[in-house]
């Protein structure tokens, strides 16, 4: 019988982590007298669910499991990140979230499957040969990592090196880990850490260093307020109280001067263009809290740089920050509201429970997440000159066809509307298509009244919408019971589940989210809810 096994990306929580391998002891008498934060409560509900091998999460003798994350969601819940280990070696694909509430209570466990884990953990490839491989995958090579052995988990789990080769392909800059079978040298699996906006087809202040509210003239929003620092007589563009959060040239340092005016307005200008990523991050981040009570882009209160002036007619995320190019007349920098919010949603998609994962389906996802993240920015900011829509990239116009995804009706770029058997081995910006027409679908129906375009159903139904908002927190609480083995249906099934913790009083979000699933043609799942009984 299978059992889960996982690894997430959310290393930044490493202060969180634990190893478990018995059950956890009963408390005290003393101990139980003590009151507990809601917080603490949750994780040490999820830690015992844990050492006790509660639903999913059994293991075996040579596993150990560790918590690396803990996340508050919406309607009191608390979402822990665990990644295994065999034999003290990390455990690679599949990993474990246990939803608890701040009472203490266990409410839900989720997990990606894999075959039990039995493999010896002597490499009989030397490393060097495994470096030799993983170099050979990149036309354009900058660095190799040191090789580190590891278990890759799935159907037949092994021995691996896993190497990290930083460089480009032929068309994009990758950043690829490549896992390399420790007895054979053969190719296990690669993923890359580069997102890229489009397909192929055509650090902290100083101590003397205070907030000051700079004056941003911008391409796409207009004129803008951006924090930015002050240190001494200089200003610079770095953000003084979002940690991790500046931007500069590509290849250079932070934007800085002499005053705190910033940009000219022209979709040439580089610095315009940092405006505009400014403008926009801070305002994904404010959305990020107001909205899901998210603490930044990896949910700890952290973010990541910017640069602008990339050659390439594109933009990315290299798995720790951004890059942004330019439109293909090179008359505007891919830096609208809904890029630069896309870009930044790949890293909440990173720092969410089950990492990046690999595959097209969960890499259709990962760039569907980006679009939904750059909608509801759009929506959250509600500006005049870039007025909230369902459009991807329309103001940047990339290649000069407009928009290169259309959220309410994907098939208009040539994307699959509809989800089928297809999907996971379609390009993943393709693949982004069915989620991407269901959260639409949930946030504004098929037939919305307040000017959004209509939007055709799989199953020719009708789908009444409740609101980017709502749709918002259902998708984000989904998302937080994401694996590394995330699919549509995983999705279907978290996304139903929150609906009914975040509105236990009402079915019509429930009815809506289900609704939004069965018009893209995602079948139900087992152990999905079925129904919805409003609390009385």
């Amino acid at each position: 019988m299978p059992h889960r096994g996982f690894t997430t990306g959310l290393a930044a929580a490493a202060g969180l982590a634990m190893t478990l391998t018995l059950p956890t002891a009963p408390a005290s008498a003393a101990s139980q007298a003590q009151p507990s934060s809601p917080d603490a409560a949750a994780a040490r509900a999820a830690d015992q669910a844990v050492a006790s091998g509660l639903g999913a999460l059994n293991r075996g003798p040579a596993e150990a499991f560790r918590r690396v994350g803990l996340i508050a969601g919406g309607g009191g819940l608390y979402y822990g990140a665990y990644e295994r280990t065999y034999q003290g070696l990390r455990v690679v694909g599949g990993d474990a979230v246990v939803v608890a509430d701040g009472a203490g209570n266990v409410r839900d466990t989720s997990a990606a499957e894999t075959s039990p884990i039995s493999v010896g953990t002597q490499a009989v490839l030397e490393a060097a040969k495994a470096v030799g491989t993983a170099r050979a995958q990149l036309p354009t090579v900058d660095s190799v990592s040191t090789p580190e052995k590891v278990v890759l988990a799935g159907a037949n789990p092994k021995l691996a090196y896993e190497v990290v080769v930083s460089g480009r392909t032929a068309t994009a800059p990758s950043k690829l880990h490549v896992f390399v079978d420790a007895a054979t040298g053969a190719i296990l699996d690669k993923r890359d850490d580069v997102k890229t906006f489009a397909s192929g087809r055509k650090a902290k202040p100083q101590p003397d260093a205070v907030n000051a509210a700079g004056t941003g003239n911008s391409y796409y929003v207009g004129n803008v307020s951006v924090d930015t620092t002050q240190s001494g007589s200089t200003y610079s563009m770095r953000d003084p109280g979002r940690q991790g959060i500046s931007c500069g040239r590509e290849g250079g340092s932070v934007y800085s001067g002499p005053d705190n005016s910033w940009g000219n307005g022209s979709g040439t200008d580089l610095e315009t263009g940092c405006v505009d990523v400014l403008f926009s991050v801070q305002t994904e981040w404010k959305m990020l809290k107001d909205w899901l009570g998210r603490d930044g882009i990896n949910g700890t209160g952290r973010g990541y740089p910017a640069s602008v002036g990339l050659s390439d007619v594109n933009a990315y995320w290299d798995g720790s920050s951004t890059h942004f190019g330019h439109s293909q007349d090179n008359r505007r920098q891919a830096t609208s509201m809904d890029v630069v919010a896309h870009e930044f949603g790949h890293g909440v998609f990173q720092f969410t429970p089950g990492g990046a994962g690999s595959g097209n389906e969960n890499g259709g996802l990962n760039e569907s997440t980006g679009d939904i993240f750059g909608a509801m920015t759009e929506a959250y900011a509600n500006n005049a000159k870039d007025q909230p829509d369902y459009e991807v990239g329309e103001g940047v116009n990339l290649v000069g066809n407009g928009p290169i995804r259309y959220m309410y009706d994907p098939s208009k770029a040539g994307d699959p509307n509809c989800y089928s058997s297809s999907i996971p081995s379609t390009e993943v910006h393709a693949a982004a298509g069915p989620q991407n027409h269901w959260f639409y679908l949930l946030a504004e129906g098929s037939s919305p009244t307040n000017g959004q375009p209509k939007s055709p159903t799989c199953n020719n139904s009708s789908v009444t919408g409740i609101g980017v908002q709502k749709a918002a927190k259902i998708f984000y609480n989904g998302l937080l019971k994401k694996t590394s083995s995330w699919n549509h249906r995983a999705a279907r099934k978290a996304t139903l589940q929150a609906a009914i913790d975040l509105y236990p009083g009402s079915c019509a979000e429930f009815n809506a989210t289900k609704a939004a699933w069965n018009a893209i043609s995602v079948p139900a799942v087992s152990g999905e809810p079925t129904s919805c009984t409003p609390r009385r």
